[in-house]
């Protein structure tokens, strides 16, 4: 295997260097994001999670997996059609999530309560339809837990009209410490390759469900997770938990 300046074990070391660094300079702000998530669980509220792209993988290990609180729902631009009887066609414009107003048609579609935490995930932090979801959380008077990489945010200029990114709208911001551009391998004659903000980005979140089950079993409650569909008695059991959250949580085929 090669031990060049772009290769797996150069990979494997430089992330596993940041995540090193992440896990370490995270500790207060995912402390701050247990408290948000375990107060949601608490208020009976649901984790609305949300993010395009690549961001949606993110959003997939919040939202109806083997070993995360069930009180959790996946926001989609694709929500559109599946809920909001738009025609398919209308996921083929690549600007999408530029628009003006999808993400408010989106949160509509959703029916959110007051109780609910949003949880927007996006790794530049600037796209109209991330700030605008932010927004309009806020304007209802969610809390908003963010996830996103703070150097490429910085670097870049705001996409929404407000002037607003995503971080300067939430009230925890878990910094994924990607790189401007995501990639973390620099090539020889310029570029990079190989995105960091999914694999820090599952990290962050899942040390603040594993916070916020802490927060919870102090206080003697159970946290409500989820078991593997794929064990027996799974599925069923899963589906009981998910009576309580009846008509608040989607799970859709994926």
């Amino acid at each position: 295997m090669s031990d060049e300046s772009v290769s797996a074990r150069c990979f494997a070391r430089e992330s596993m260097a940041v995540l090193d660094r992440m896990t370490a300079s995270a500790r207060d702000d995912v402390a701050r994001a247990a408290e948000l998530i375990a107060g949601c669980v608490r208020a009976d509220g649901v984790i609305q999670a949300f993010g395009t792209g690549h961001s949606q993988a993110i959003v997939l290990e919040l939202a109806g997996r083997a070993g995360g609180l069930v009180p959790t729902n996946r926001l989609s631009i694709a929500d559109l059609v599946l809920f909001g009887g738009e025609p398919p066609s209308v996921l083929d414009d690549p600007l999408l999530e530029r628009r003006p107003g999808v993400a408010a048609r989106i949160y509509d579609l959703a029916a959110p309560r007051p109780e609910d935490l949003f949880v927007v995930i996006s790794n530049s932090g600037v796209n109209n339809v991330i700030v605008e979801m932010a927004l309009h959380a806020k304007k209802h008077g969610h809390r908003v837990l963010a996830v996103t990489s703070l150097t490429h945010t910085r670097a870049v200029p705001a996409g929404h009209a407000s002037g607003k990114k995503l971080a300067d709208l939430a009230d925890v911001v878990l910094d994924n410490q990607a790189p401007r551009g995501d990639a973390l391998l620099a090539l020889p004659e310029g570029g990079a390759v190989c995105a960091l903000s999914t694999l820090t980005g599952v990290m962050l979140v899942q040390m603040a469900v594993a916070e916020a089950s802490a927060l919870l079993l102090a206080a003697g409650e159970r946290p409500p997770v989820y078991v593997s569909a794929n064990v027996p008695g799974g599925f069923e059991g899963n589906l009981e938990l998910e009576k309580r959250y009846a008509g608040r949580i989607r799970r859709t085929a994926s």
